[in-house]
């Protein structure tokens, strides 16, 4: 009996590119293309590859690219636990901050630059994307990785105690304990911040900072959880961290230099509070 084809690279990233876009729930049609283009194979060290089952990493059985095209966490650096994030979670986040063409995009928390080629893409034909990433060999990876893509730019450093530049789009890949000052303010109008809010050790969620005319909206998206971003997962000794329901319950963020935290705070830090209140129409 004659063996079954073993389908090809390119079928299988094409039917990897297609679920992307499915949880993407985008209507974006570049998104699928992107997906489907951009090699995984390019971003990670050589296989066979470190891959997360469970709590543990396992090895793939060789270095076929084809165990790359599926929702796995791959490992950058296991003693760290550093990984290529699970490719569903990003298409769903990047559907949700929809980056559009020519626009800006800080991609904070890079590793080896995947998912900022993705991003990077999506912005084309004169947008761009600044990454960063703190761990000065995977910023040296990410660089020599992001080469081809003339529009994206690597910084090797923290992007909390520096400016980042202005931004419609920005995509935080470590987790928080409450997002720094600046990166509000580095929000254009109708600007975008997802990020891994870690208000807490037990609770973790993905949400979206909108910047609108009054002021910045909050909507949590999912659980997540996310290594920390060194230098914005340290508490203060006056901060109020949320229990669970509050931290879902959150609609908006204020800065205190414009309003007192009031009883409708769900969690008070030293320069914004979140609040369980919708801003006004």
């Amino acid at each position: 009996m004659k063996s079954p084809r073993r389908a090809s690279l390119d079928e299988i990233r094409g039917f990897y590119a297609k679920q992307m876009a499915c949880a993407s729930n985008s209507i974006d049609p570049r998104l699928e293309r992107i997906f489907e283009l951009v090699p995984r194979e390019a971003f990670v060290p050589p296989g066979p590859w470190p891959v997360m089952i469970g709590d543990n990493y396992v090895d793939t059985p060789s270095d076929d690219p084809l165990y790359l095209y599926q929702n796995v966490l791959i490992a950058l650096d296991p003693n760290k636990r550093v990984n290529n994030g699970e490719p569903l979670l990003h298409a769903r986040w990047i559907g949700a901050v929809t980056p559009q063409a020519d626009q800006t995009v800080t991609h904070i928390g890079a590793g080896t630059g995947y998912y900022s080629a993705i991003l990077s893409m999506l912005v084309l034909p004169r947008g761009s994307l600044t990454a960063y990433e703190i761990d000065e060999e995977l910023a040296e990876a990410a660089r020599r990785n992001l080469e081809p893509f003339e529009n994206a730019t690597v910084i090797a450093g923290d992007a909390v105690s520096t400016a980042v530049p202005l931004s419609d789009v920005i995509y935080v890949n470590a987790g928080v304990f409450a997002p720094p000052e600046q990166w509000l303010n580095a929000l254009r109008p109708a600007g975008r911040m997802i990020f891994p809010w870690r208000p807490a050790p037990t609770i973790g969620l993905a949400a979206i900072i909108s910047r609108v005319a009054a002021g910045f909206s909050f909507e949590p998206v999912m659980a997540a959880w996310f290594i920390p971003c060194a230098g914005a997962l340290v508490a203060a000794a006056d901060d109020v961290a949320p229990d669970s329901d509050g931290a879902w319950r959150t609609r908006s963020v204020r800065f205190r230099r414009d309003e007192a935290p009031d009883k409708s705070a769900t969690a008070i830090y030293r320069d914004i509070w979140f609040s369980a209140d919708p801003l006004p129409n």
